[in-house]
């Protein structure tokens, strides 16, 4: 932390802060400039109140050298978080990008869930997504079939060995959720809900956090910070794009500069959703292959077997064989399958 005193500031104010500094048990160091006197702050500031120092007579601003998600930053933990799953794959690091796949809401037709499941398992896909407990802006919308539809989709699982995603709305549901699924997801509505994010920290499945639609990414680690400091270090972060002005063409803003820039201050994964990031099918390739050579670790796109009738978010889930088109060239972006030799692919 770093104290700019006001040009006019007299030796008796400087003195005050340094006092009150010095007496909470920190070293400081001033620096008399030509213009502007400056007082470095050393050691641990968790103690201190900068808003107070702050209001002091002849402050003029306080700087922060540190950020203040110290757990999940870089200069924390200079090596990237790889997570590892009990059937081996990972997500993370220089592990190949990982692919999410899967219905808003798990519905009561279960064939057509495992059809999905079935063609992601083929396209060489790792993770069914599904929502079983849907926070919804209507409270006349489906809010899904809650422990029937983690039933379904642990038996999807069992029939093609997929991991499951899906979301934790309530700390009440923590322990029902982790007895289905792999990764218990934190949706863009409560990305900020700090109990919930406590209490998903006392567990040791993995969390995957989604950015909310008006939050910085700043805001979005120190949500990470939370599960991370409350003893849980197997956090993803995902990227699902912001409101933005123009909401005639897509649903938001998907941030692909916020790929490289958690991957700068960040240690943790991210994985990026083109379908609520951009709301339209025909957008989820393009901008999943950008996201893709921006860095992510892994994309998450919705595919219903019927999105024609599909009970939420149907205008940006892709059909079966839509599905098998954007998969494929996706892969190759990835650099997993080569689809071109038809007759005998190869992985790279």
């Amino acid at each position: 932390m770093i104290i700019v005193m006001e040009h006019n500031a007299t030796a008796e104010q400087l003195n005050r802060v340094v006092k009150y500094i010095e007496n909470k048990g920190l070293q400081t160091q001033v620096n008399n400039g030509t213009v502007l006197n400056v007082v470095a702050v050393i050691g641990d500031k968790s103690g201190i109140n900068a808003e107070n120092i702050a209001a002091m007579d002849g402050v003029r601003e306080i700087k922060k050298i540190q950020e203040p998600f110290k757990l999940v930053s870089r200069v924390a933990h200079p090596e990237d978080t790889v997570i590892t799953f009990s059937n081996g794959v990972k997500i993370g690091g220089l592990e190949k990008p990982v692919l999410m796949v899967g219905p808003c809401s798990v519905e009561k037709d279960f064939d057509g869930l495992l059809k999905v499941a079935i063609a992601a398992k083929e396209m060489g896909c790792q993770f069914l997504r599904g929502g079983a407990f849907k926070p919804r802006t209507s409270p006349y919308d489906f809010q899904g079939l809650e422990e029937k539809g983690l039933q379904y989709l642990a038996k999807a699982r069992e029939k093609t060995g997929l991991l499951v995603v899906t979301e934790v709305m309530d700390t009440m549901d923590i322990a029902l959720l982790c007895q289905y699924a792999d990764v218990l997801q934190v949706g863009a509505r409560n990305m900020q809900n700090f109990k919930l994010l406590k209490a998903l920290g006392r567990i040791k499945k993995p969390v995957m956090i989604k950015r909310g639609p008006a939050a910085t990414i700043k805001e979005l680690l120190l949500a990470a910070e939370y599960v991370v400091a409350n003893g849980n270090p197997n956090v993803i972060l995902c990227e699902r794009g912001i409101k933005g002005f123009d909401n005639q063409y897509s649903r938001n803003t998907l941030d692909i500069a916020a790929i490289p820039i958690i991957r700068k201050y960040s240690h943790l994964p991210v994985i990026v959703d083109p379908s609520h990031g951009t709301g339209k099918r025909y957008l989820i390739e393009p901008m999943g292959k950008a996201a893709l050579v921006a860095g992510a670790h892994g994309l998450m796109y919705e595919v219903h077997h019927d999105p024609d009738n599909a009970m939420c978010d149907g205008a940006q889930s892709l059909n079966i064989e839509q599905f098998k088109d954007v998969t494929r060239a996706l892969n190759k972006v990835i650099g997993r399958i080569d689809y071109d030799n038809k007759n005998n692919p190869q992985t790279y």
